[in-house]
């Protein structure tokens, strides 16, 4: 068994991110192939390649490690660690030729039984293959874009702040959202729905978005973002529902109390 070292893990990430972001820039203006479509959503077969593409690169490096994704997992994923993939997070936008997605490779530990979280993120990957910008966090250590550090911005008010929010379509869940919507849109600078959970993540903890909430949201889409927040500066709040999927809010770390989200959050 290979030997697991973090800094060899990150290169894999990164290489796999890469990878697979040719492919999203090399299809992007070729025809579609529907995989699964319902109201609200869209599978292409090329999230299946994608993820595919992500695994054979992360098993040549480290092949005892299971890999839980959006497309399938693959192995025990409660094992000691497991790499959690998002292969193209922001389907929708791809298919409909919106260039807003991204690569999203999270490397996870588990935690003992008694901890909060069962699992810890111990690195993040987040490519756009649309801009070729790079995120990378590891735990303890700094977000950098490009090699770059990068931190979350300074708003203190929501006044100054631009939020993203996202919307799960269920009645019970907008219902709880579009009040806070309403709410926030009149309070703060600006409000974003953009529909890519990794980069809105990225962007808080770059500074470019101050806030980011969601009610309902799975793992592969925070699980790297989440820990760039944190390496940023800034708050990163998961609560874990009956179903597998979280509440979710991300900020710099002064806004949390500002916006008000405990009925939205319960």
């Amino acid at each position: 068994m290979k030997a697991f070292s973090i800094k060899q893990a990150l290169a894999a990430a990164i290489r796999a991110a890469r990878a697979a972001g040719k492919v999203m820039r090399d299809n992007w203006r070729l025809p579609k192939r529907v995989k699964l479509t319902d109201a609200h959503d869209i599978k292409l077969e090329l999230d299946v390649r994608c993820q595919k593409l992500i695994e054979s690169v992360l098993r040549a490096a480290f092949p005892q490690i299971p890999l839980l994704g959006e497309e399938g997992d693959s192995g025990n994923v409660d094992a000691e660690r497991r790499w959690v993939v998002d292969p193209i997070d922001g389907t929708v936008n791809y298919f409909f030729g919106l260039p807003h997605a991204a690569v999203s490779i999270a490397l996870q530990a588990r935690r003992p039984p008694s901890a909060a979280r069962r699992h810890e993120t111990l690195l993040g990957v987040i490519y756009d293959p649309f801009t070729d910008e790079l995120w990378t966090a590891t735990r303890g250590g700094k977000t950098k874009l490009d090699g770059r550090v990068v931190r979350v911005s300074t708003h203190s008010r929501l006044s100054e702040a631009v939020i993203a929010m996202g919307f799960s379509k269920s009645k019970e869940n907008l219902e709880k959202s579009l009040p806070h919507l309403n709410r926030l849109a009149r309070r703060a600078k600006k409000i974003r729905i953009l529909g890519s959970a990794a980069l809105e993540l990225a962007y808080v903890a770059s500074g470019r978005l101050d806030a980011y909430i969601e009610r309902t949201i799975n793992l592969w889409d925070v699980a790297a973002g989440g820990l760039m927040v944190e390496c940023s500066g800034g708050e990163f709040y998961l609560k874990p529902l009956p179903d597998g999927r979280f509440r979710m809010c991300a900020d710099n770390g002064k806004l949390r109390r500002k916006l008000q989200l405990g009925s939205l959050l319960r």
